[in-house]
């Protein structure tokens, strides 16, 4: 069967390429993103952080690049959620009890509910800047993207749901990192041990230096 035939596509070998061809779009865009928001750490006020901020939402090539997260990010929900359906209806529950954590991790039994929290992270995110940012955009007027930071950051409640979907981030990292890299074949005993080392500490850092530019700001740090 072709790999490029409609019914690759939508096989499971087909969504499983689509699952890691979207992760590791999305790996890239997490280092991208958690660059910009290192931006606060000029502690200017954020002139600096609005400069990168503003040149991201009216540069139309990043404006054409955000379309295509957006949709990878769409892609990789969707496509997660019907592995996950699959893979539960072609388990047997007493097999799965029984022997599940013997041939994997936690994290990787419970992508499907670290997903869903994950995208629910996402929906606060994008409800309190993507949105007020694309507004502003469209009437053609300036938006204060640092300063729309801080009342958010400044409410204990939004805080704790920002680190909690971090934390379900880094366990889909170390997951989904290997994963995605396996998925197109990159599963060998002399490259295997250096992806795996490479993607903890991805994960980590990235988790890291997202959570503590809210972390920052709750505690006054930043200004």
């Amino acid at each position: 069967m072709s790999n490029t035939s409609p019914n690759f596509i939508t096989s499971s070998l087909g969504k499983k390429y689509l699952m890691g061809f979207t992760g590791l779009f999305l790996i890239v865009f997490l280092v991208v993103h958690v660059c910009i928001n290192a931006c606060i750490y000029f502690n200017d006020s954020g002139v600096t952080y609005n400069m990168v901020a503003g040149f991201m939402a009216n540069n139309i090539i990043m404006r054409i690049l955000e379309v295509g997260l957006f949709l990878g990010i769409v892609l990789h929900v969707v496509q997660a959620l019907i592995l996950t359906l699959q893979n539960n209806k072609a388990r047997p529950q007493k097999y799965a009890v029984q022997n599940s954590a013997a041939s994997s991790t936690w994290y990787s039994r419970s992508m499907g509910l670290l997903g869903t929290l994950l995208l629910m992270f996402l929906v606060v995110h994008l409800a309190n800047f993507w949105v007020p940012t694309k507004v502003a955009v469209f009437n053609g007027e300036e938006h204060n993207t640092f300063e729309s930071l801080k009342p958010v950051f400044s409410n204990p409640l939004i805080l704790t749901v920002y680190l909690l979907g971090l934390v379900s981030l880094l366990y889909h990292l170390l997951h989904g990192f290997q994963s995605a890299f396996q998925t197109f074949g990159l599963n060998h005993k002399k490259y295997t041990p250096f992806i795996k080392a490479f993607g903890f500490w991805y994960s980590v850092i990235i988790v890291l230096l997202f959570a503590s530019m809210p972390v920052t700001m709750f505690l006054g740090l930043i200004k």
